[in-house]
């Protein structure tokens, strides 16, 4: 069975909104780290608003690895209505996610990543859809901003998986979602 793996960045007091509004001075590890974690993903899920903000700028981009990658990989968009911008190897998802997401998971392949998309992390966090968590702690206060993990949410536990410490101060923390 696949894993579906929420990559995220957050400020040291959970913020995830906007990280080039509060995440400075990243160093090679914060990198490797990220082309460790999307090496083993075939599949990427977005929430609509993320597509919309992200469609004008990694379709040119050369911020590597991760231009490369989400430009080549199969984007699966949650969303409604069919966006004004087309990306290339996007396909539109207007069924109920749990269901989508549970199905995928069945299908053969690599792992499912889930980068950016707060909400749509937020909804398979509280479904018990997501394997493990892959998170980038920056040592900032952003203070305002959504958080990925918001009073909603019911306990979890979680299974410390790996946890390193960066030059730069940044924090790269991987979880293992245990059953609810």
């Amino acid at each position: 069975m696949r894993k579906v793996v929420v990559y995220e960045l957050l400020s040291l007091d959970g913020v995830a909104e906007e990280p080039g509004n509060w995440m400075f001075d990243v160093d090679q590890q914060v990198f490797e780290n990220l082309s460790s974690v999307i090496s083993t993903q075939d599949t990427v899920l977005l929430g609509r608003g993320t597509y919309d903000y992200w469609v004008d700028y990694w379709p040119s981009s050369d911020v590597e690895p991760f231009a490369t990658f989400i430009n080549r990989t199969a984007k699966h968009v949650i969303t409604s209505s069919k966006p004004a911008t087309e990306w290339a190897g996007t396909l539109l998802v207007d069924v109920p996610v749990a269901d989508y997401v549970a199905s995928l998971k069945r299908q053969e392949g690599a792992d499912i990543g889930v980068h950016g998309s707060i909400r749509l992390a937020q909804s398979l966090l509280k479904a018990g859809l997501v394997d493990e968590l892959r998170l980038v702690i920056t040592p900032t206060l952003a203070n305002d901003g959504r958080r990925l993990f918001d009073h909603d949410d019911t306990l979890r536990r979680l299974t410390l998986l790996d946890a390193q410490s960066t030059p730069s101060g940044h924090l790269l923390l991987g979880y293992r979602a245990l059953p609810a």
